[in-house]
């Protein structure tokens, strides 16, 4: 049998240049995660921040991450806090995108990098060696070469701390991305919910560029495609096009409007 993994298709497109898009599935279905993938995105974010399973629920992540695998998407998950257990806990099962909310720090964010390697600046990483599913169970060649080069661990810069420290957190070796929260930014900086908001506005820019000059790819949300092409070619590498329930409510709110019939208001 094949003991290899196959490669991660978000660090191949960012390695080349590219851009990714994907969804939000705020489903978290795994017959979703399989046609999304089927339709050529090339990420699904599972959100575990704001909902979904918990992280530690091995089976509901373990068929999240079938459903990927199968289709050839990569699953993109966000972890509800930057505890390295969690970080190791989901690589274990297969994960190799995840996804910091609310870091403040670049120390905390070396310490979760540091916990998905086996080998980080020169020295020990603190990822643990054993024979999870990540490994196929003892079947895989060259694990630990294969799991350093392929794991991805991103941040969001969200708050006001994390928007201070920024060089610093751009800094830390390894960071697989960092992708732009506007909606936690505006909490943060005053102005909720205002992500048109002059100063929101100015901290996104000054992610966005920082980011790019730093060399580490930026990931944000498209408000509409004319958004998403004006970010694709302004830096962005990673964009997330919408949402599963998003979608939906378009499509039926589009249905009702163009029914002839009388809606109860």
């Amino acid at each position: 049998m094949d003991s290899t993994r196959r490669e991660n298709g978000l660090r191949a497109r960012f390695d080349d240049g590219e851009v990714a898009l994907g969804v939000l599935d705020t489903a978290y279905s795994p017959t979703l995660v399989e046609f999304y993938g089927d339709l050529g995105l090339d990420f699904v974010w599972a959100d575990l921040e704001h909902g979904g399973p918990s992280p530690l629920d091995s089976g509901a992540m373990e068929d999240l991450l079938r459903a990927a695998e199968r289709s050839g998407t990569e699953l993109v998950v966000r972890l509800p806090n930057t505890d390295p257990t969690l970080v190791r806990k989901v690589l274990d099962l297969g994960v190799r995108n995840v996804f910091l909310p609310r870091v403040e720090s670049a120390e905390a964010v070396r310490t979760a990098v540091r916990s998905s390697r086996f080998r980080y600046e020169d020295g020990p990483g603190d990822r643990g060696l054993a024979s999870p599913r990540a490994r196929r169970w003892g079947l895989v060649d060259d694990y630990v070469e294969t799991e350093d080069r392929e794991t991805l661990v991103g941040v969001t810069i969200e708050n006001r701390q994390s928007l201070a420290n920024l060089d610093s957190i751009l800094s830390v070796p390894e960071l697989g991305f960092v992708f732009v929260g506007p909606f936690d930014l505006s909490v943060s900086l005053g102005h909720p919910g205002e992500i048109d908001h002059p100063k929101v506005r100015e901290a996104v820019e000054t992610i966005r560029s920082t980011a790019v000059d730093a060399g580490v790819p930026v990931g944000g949300l498209g408000f509409g495609m004319d958004d998403v092409n004006e970010k694709a070619s302004n830096g962005y590498q990673m964009l997330n096009l919408g949402s599963t329930t998003g979608a939906l409510k378009g499509i039926v709110e589009g249905w009702f409007d163009a029914y002839d019939g009388d809606r109860p208001v």
